[in-house]
């Protein structure tokens, strides 16, 4: 039986878990020095477990000291399943049985953190606790709710909320005060699609500009059309604002997980469909204008299990990495660059950074911004990028090529409108692609690419790099990736080293698009 006195504990929980601040002055990881108004590249995803999924095989200080000590990330949003948790941060069993997860982050992975961190650990970084919300009737969904502080009494008290609102957990293991207000206010909505849509809602209502919900492997499944995904951003634009096109599980035969047999569902160079296939679903909601961003995590739940019998994700930081623009120390800045969409995602550290952006004249736009030009006007593409000497398996890195994808905006289209079912845009097409011989290398080791073009109708530019040459057998074509093939071998050891040799032979890089309006003279 729960102890009723944990849920009345949970009430009484008024922590602080917020890592500690930046100095005023920072260097990012090329040893630039930024101040915290202009902002600095952040290393850092929103997806990896701990023990309290049970699920996962790691603990709370075991991922931290990966992250951060191991891989140099930034920031980390953890994301443990909202569902029932029976173990604390460090995989002991919780004494009297399994609770909500929203109280096991209260009662362990928050005061832990904040020992950690009192402990003098991870200093400079950011720790938050978001969760993974089994959306009703459709897949996985990374939430975060920083509140007014991120591991404040707020934050965590929001969670437990959400948890009471919109799963099924047993009203019984809730606080039945806290519960008669939240009754008051709102029903319970935990089965349906138009349930899925509620709780959207009110996070937008309640949270605009301090929460996430950012769609999690949505192909594996196979359950989302294009449709669900403009309604959700339409009904939260503040917080449906992205989706996990590089997803995480890398380490498994299936890359990402994704292992149905239609192509739709397979992921391409790691990459979800969804973002992979130029002119598919991620370009059409470009198309309309939206600003809809793609990011990349780890999933990280274990890399190779403790009975050395399975594969999932490599560590946060290991292999997957998100490169955000922050401007700030703390959980709300990272979700305000990441709203922002100026940002990029790597695989294997192909690359480890990358400045992109659109001119003309004295107007300059970068990614997730939009530039106004005039019909015909001319504008310039500057593309610097540069590459580690290794990366983390210990290999050279070299980008091969590097493509400019283009597709034209035509505006928002309407729901129950053929358009707002349309998962394509046929716009959509490599502009240009560039080698080593159209770039050059400046005296900071950056690769500089210019590129000039007339607009005449509203359009977008986003990038994508990768290590391949433009025909592999098995893994391009014509410089397309290809399906990424199941890792089918049947002596274990052997296959986990197939699997890392797979994935460090196929990476690939993706930026967040600029936008270009177009006005007539």
């Amino acid at each position: 039986m729960f102890n009723k006195v944990k849920s009345v504990t949970f009430l009484a929980l008024s922590l602080t878990v917020l890592s500690q601040g930046l100095p005023v002055a920072a260097k990012d990881s090329e040893g630039n020095s930024h101040t915290e108004s202009r902002g600095r590249w952040m290393i850092g995803e929103y997806h990896a477990h701990t023990y309290q999924s049970d699920d996962a095989q790691q603990s709370l200080q075991s991922v931290l000291d990966h992250a951060f000590t191991k891989y140099g990330m930034d920031w980390i949003a953890l994301s443990d399943h909202l569902r029932m948790s029976s173990r604390d941060d460090e995989g002991n069993p919780i004494p009297g049985g399994p609770i909500p997860l929203s109280q096991g982050i209260a009662q362990y992975q928050a005061p832990k953190i904040k020992q950690l961190q009192n402990e003098g650990n991870y200093r400079n970084k950011i720790i938050f606790s978001g969760f993974e919300w089994d959306m009703p009737t459709y897949e996985h969904v990374g939430i975060g709710i920083v509140g007014k502080r991120a591991g404040s009494k707020d934050s965590l008290q929001a969670a437990n909320q959400f948890e009471y609102l919109f799963t099924n957990r047993d009203e019984k293991l809730f606080d039945p005060a806290q519960v008669a207000a939240w009754n008051a206010k709102d029903e319970r909505a935990y089965t349906t699609s138009k349930d899925a849509r509620t709780a959207l809602a009110w996070l937008e209502n309640n949270y605009k500009k301090t929460s996430y919900a950012i769609l999690n492997h949505p192909s594996r499944k196979q359950v989302y059309t294009i449709a669900d995904f403009r309604d959700f951003n339409n009904i939260a634009p503040d917080v449906v604002f992205g989706f996990e096109g590089m997803p995480g599980n890398q380490m498994e035969p299936d890359r990402g997980g994704l292992n149905l047999t239609t192509p739709e569902n397979r992921t391409y160079g790691g990459a979800d469909y969804m973002l992979a296939k130029v002119g598919g679903t991620w370009d059409a909601l470009l198309g309309e204008g939206r600003k809809f961003w793609t990011f990349a995590n780890s999933d990280s739940h274990f890399e190779i299990s403790d009975n050395r019998l399975y594969s999932s994700g490599y560590w946060p930081g290991e292999y997957s990495k998100n490169y955000t623009w922050v401007k700030g120390s703390t959980m709300q800045a990272v979700l305000d660059g990441m709203r922002s969409g100026k940002s990029f995602s790597v695989f294997g550290d192909l690359i480890n950074a990358l400045d992109f952006h659109v001119s003309s004249g004295s107007s300059k736009a970068e990614m997730g911004e939009e530039l106004k030009a005039k019909k015909g006007q001319t504008v310039q593409m500057t593309i610097r990028f540069k590459s580690p000497k290794k990366n983390n398996n210990g290999d050279p890195v070299t980008v091969d090529h590097v493509d400019l994808i283009a597709g034209e905006v035509t505006g928002k289209a309407e729901p129950g409108t053929d358009a707002y079912n349309k998962n394509t845009n046929n716009t959509t097409k490599v502009v240009k692609r560039f080698t080593s011989k159209d770039w050059k290398t400046d005296r900071d080791g950056y690769h500089v690419i210019t590129y000039t073009t007339k607009v005449n109708k509203n359009q977008y530019f986003r990038l994508r790099g990768t290590n391949l040459e433009l025909n592999v057998p098995g893994e391009t074509s014509e410089g397309e990736p290809l399906i990424d093939l199941k890792t089918d071998i049947a002596d274990n050891e052997t296959r986990f080293t197939e699997i890392n040799k797979r994935n460090y032979a196929d990476l690939w890089f993706y930026s967040n698009p600029i936008f270009v309006n177009v006005k007539a003279k």
